[in-house]
């Protein structure tokens, strides 16, 4: 799958802020057009990009991430109207959790290309030691390849320094499958970096991305 406006420059998002959402909506396809209509406030918080999943199982999840240049508080940014109406806006009937945070390590596993993945996993964990988890993470370099994962984004939460969110870059859905399955892969993987189970974890593909350039956050400011 290629998504327009994927690329290095657009998933490199090292010294940004990550907000993360991940929720239920009646209909998924209504998020894009009203993210779209929307491009001015979220240029007026901060965003550069926003990346819209949809998962590959439940009919309903959607994923949201936005990366963001901005110096403002993240609990200011999160008490935003923009945030509320547009959860309103799409149907959200109960407020999802928000992940705020920033990228620590990413490595790819495979040879980095400008296509976007077939499918992502994602999930929110509690570790004991962020630099266990890493070390852990290089180390099983084989197992990620051998099980189709491609690359690999950690990000450690703004409020609680063992709060991670982790996003995997997966060959194809039958791959994410078993890695999450299998409990010689994932499940050793997550065990030995002294992780503690933080469901659910997310599983879909990328469907849009949208990009808002210098001019327009400073329009929107």
């Amino acid at each position: 799958m290629t998504v327009s406006g994927y690329s290095a420059e657009t998933a490199g998002v090292a010294g940004s802020l990550i907000l993360t959402t991940d929720y239920r909506v009646p209909d998924p396809s209504r998020v894009w057009p009203l993210l779209e209509g929307r491009r001015q406030e979220l240029a007026a918080l901060g965003a550069h990009h926003v990346f819209v999943h949809t998962s590959v199982g439940e009919a309903d999840r959607v994923l949201v991430t936005m990366a963001l240049h901005t110096a403002e508080p993240v609990a200011d940014l999160l008490r935003s109207h923009a945030f509320f109406d547009w959860f309103d806006a799409v149907g959200v009937q109960d407020l999802p959790a928000v992940f705020a945070g920033e990228l620590v390590d990413r490595f790819h596993v495979e040879h980095w290309t400008a296509t976007a993945p077939a499918v992502v996993i994602a999930g929110v964990t509690v570790v004991q030691d962020v630099g266990t988890l890493l070390d852990q993470v290089h180390r099983t370099r084989t197992l990620f390849r051998r099980n189709g994962i491609q690359n690999v984004w950690i990000f450690r939460a703004l409020d609680d320094p063992n709060e991670i969110m982790f996003l995997q870059d997966v060959a194809d859905e039958a791959s994410a499958r078993r890695w999450l399955e299998r409990p010689e892969t994932a499940a050793k993987w997550l065990t030995e970096a002294g992780v503690g189970a933080y469901p659910p974890v997310f599983v879909g593909t990328l469907r849009h991305v949208m990009r808002i350039d210098v001019v327009e956050r400073a329009n929107g400011g």
